[in-house]
């Protein structure tokens, strides 16, 4: 299947500060990320904004500037004057006729046309008015309109659309075009505009950049996404290396009771065996057959085994082992004896809730603000304890569910993606 080529349209790109050029910006890198070519179309902004996200690609992603579409422009502030007090100047029609030939020669090549805001907002209605032409003119490609504010229902820019062309293109619903908004309070507000049923406008929210938000390095984040952390129901961390004294084992039948019980759970271990001592080697993988026996080889990672090259071992420094503190959900030391401890005090310091045994940091320093239990506990038992947490906190919660549904990868790849339909003759889709 030949992957769509998109262009994404708007006023002004980056590095314009506003809320819908930061979308555009995180909707670009999405689209990059997968893999997807993408070029900005704008009438103002700075190649050099996209510079590094351009290098990073390998030029999946390119800027197109046409003057004449940017909302400050002079011959559209012109004009936009004119209208806001319900004159149509004689020049609106030439404006909108010069931006029209400029878009079909720029916008020939792309499968697909996402336009934000233009279609709902007042800012340069001559580019609103070239856009509705172009869709006349050529069908084969896909335009998706992507709504995020509405001149016609906000009490500040009500009284400066009128009644009558061009006004009314910002109320007009056009079957032949894709509408998505931000939020199912947007959608129901666009439908009464448009006069369409709700089930015609998609509703793609917004996301976060978890690698940003986190503070995660380049090594961090990749690693994440290899383990599928944001995939799961519940993230179990144990920095710890390969050894007996950790009861690997015991978190191990814990992973297993969670899966039992309907969880998606995760658990990462981040140390390595000894690669120098066989006994350490062969505990490794006596490990690994107990992992395949209970049934979680996908649910318990050995950070050892988790590198790009699955074949060769792999380690990490500490930076990375912190990236893993802030990308889990729960730090799970169930240890048959420790010297200290010191992952319970770094566990602390992020915020990280703590179930452990009796260590001393835990009992000494931890008191009642960690969850203790015994190694001759149940392993269903404890399974059964986290559950209990993880049902119990909203802030595990919500933080679940954004990072399992709204981050940018997360979004694109389940609410983007499918709206990239290859219309164009002779295209797969």
């Amino acid at each position: 299947m030949s992957i769509p080529r998109t262009a994404i349209l708007h006023y002004t790109a980056p590095p314009i500060i506003g809320g819908v050029e930061a979308v555009i910006l995180a909707h670009a890198r999405a689209f990059v990320e997968a893999g997807y070519p993408v070029t900005l179309v704008a009438g103002r902004g700075e190649a050099e904004a996209l510079a590094a996200l351009a290098a990073e690609s390998g030029d999946l992603v390119d800027l197109i500037f046409i003057p004449e579409l940017d909302s400050r422009h002079e011959r559209v502030l012109e004009i936009q004057d004119e209208l806001e007090e319900g004159r149509v100047p004689d020049d609106f029609q030439v404006l909108a006729d010069e931006i029209y030939r400029q878009l079909v020669i720029r916008l020939d090549p792309f499968d697909n046309l996402i336009v934000h805001n233009v279609f709902t907002k007042r800012f340069n209605l001559p580019l609103t008015a070239a856009l509705f032409r172009l869709l006349d003119s050529d069908p084969s490609t896909h335009h998706i309109a992507w709504c995020h504010d509405f001149d016609w229902t906000s009490p500040r820019s009500r009284t400066k659309v009128h009644p009558g062309y061009p006004w009314d293109l910002l109320r007009t619903y056009r079957q032949d075009m894709t509408y998505v908004v931000v939020s199912q309070e947007r959608q129901e507000m666009l439908a009464d505009l448009l006069g369409c049923p709700r089930d015609k406008i998609h509703v793609v929210y917004n996301g976060v950049d978890s690698e940003l938000l986190l503070g995660l390095s380049d090594a961090g984040q990749a690693l994440v996404d290899r383990l599928g952390l944001f995939e799961a129901d519940l993230t179990l961390l144990m920095p710890v290396r390969v050894t007996r004294a950790k009861n690997i084992e015991f978190a191990l039948k814990v992973v297993a009771a969670l899966k039992g019980r309907g969880c998606r759970p995760k658990l990462v271990l981040t140390g390595p065996p000894d690669p120098h001592d066989e006994t350490s080697l062969d505990y490794f993988h006596s490990l690994q057959a107990l992992r395949a026996e209970l049934g979680v080889e996908h649910e318990m990672r050995f950070v050892f085994e988790s590198g790009p090259d699955g074949e060769e071992g792999f380690t990490v420094d500490y930076d990375v082992v912190a990236d893993l503190y802030r990308a889990c959900d729960v730090m799970f030391m169930p240890s048959h004896h420790e010297g200290f401890a010191m992952p319970v005090l770094e566990a602390g310091l992020v915020g990280m809730p703590v179930f452990c045994t009796a260590v001393p940091a835990a009992v000494e320093i931890g008191g009642g603000d960690v969850v203790i239990f015994d190694e001759d506990d149940e392993p269903d038992e404890v399974a059964a304890r986290l559950l209990a947490w993880a049902e119990e906190s909203p802030v595990h919660r919500l933080r679940r569910r954004v990072g399992g549904l709204y981050t940018w990868e997360a979004i694109f790849r389940r609410c983007i993606e499918p709206l990239l339909q290859a219309r164009r003759p002779g295209v797969a889709v």
